[in-house]
């Protein structure tokens, strides 16, 4: 269910997958990525499919790659994702929020003339293992859940801006494209020239490239009967 590609078909070969998003650009690219023919991609939310309002419903396995913390309330749609599965429901969702990038993005995001376009840039906090334990756990239910700092090693000329330009910053760069091409404005050219300096300040390079640390938070609820 929400997945971005499917599984090896060698591996899996009577699996059925269906993956579910609610942004045309990502279901479009896990097509042209996929290398399962079998597979199917749908573009809708989860809170839909949650609520049982998008079919198919009941697979043995429900997963969500880093999709829930665009989802506004994630934690109380938990119980009801994870009832859709048949054995297991997992997910992941990176645990960044007060990193400096994220930290860096709202604070440039607003200073003048940018706040005036974007509004306050939200600090989309996921949570804790523990309280995803407590909002899974359940008769009938086995959870685990952890968390990983993982240390990217990035190459190039301000590799941290164009990490998060194609995550965490979307929203705020996209909004700023569309002021420019209303209005004939380059603010997201300044945008990007403040916030990469500043990024390049928090994340300096090294010989071997620029690290990055990324906190992911991860959940694993199994069904026991």
């Amino acid at each position: 269910m929400p997945c971005p590609t499917g599984p090896p078909p060698s591996r899996w070969p009577h699996a059925d997958v269906v993956g579910i998003d609610a942004s045309p650009a990502m279901i479009e690219r896990a097509a042209a990525d996929n290398t399962d023919p079998r597979a199917r991609y749908q573009r809708a939310d989860l809170r839909d499919y949650a609520a049982g309002h998008i079919s198919p419903t009941g697979a043995d396995l429900v997963i969500s790659n880093a999709a829930l913390r665009w989802v506004p309330g994630h934690r109380e749609l938990l119980a009801a994702l994870a009832a859709t599965a048949a054995q297991v429901f997992a997910f992941q969702v990176p645990g960044n929020h007060d990193a400096p990038s994220h930290r860096l993005l709202r604070e440039v995001a607003a200073r003048s003339p940018y706040a005036a376009v974007v509004g306050p840039v939200p600090r989309r906090a996921t949570a804790d293992p523990a309280e995803y334990l407590d909002l899974l756990a359940a008769p009938g239910w086995t959870v685990d859940a952890w968390e990983t700092t993982c240390t990217h090693v990035l190459d190039g000329p301000d590799p941290v801006l164009r990490w998060i330009s194609a995550t965490g910053a979307q929203p705020t760069l996209q909004a700023l494209t569309a002021h420019d091409d209303a209005h004939g404005t380059t603010l997201r050219v300044a945008f990007e020239a403040e916030y990469g300096a500043a990024l390049r300040g928090a994340y300096p390079p090294r010989a071997f490239g620029t690290p990055l640390e990324f906190r992911r938070v991860f959940a694993v609820a199994t069904r026991t009967g």
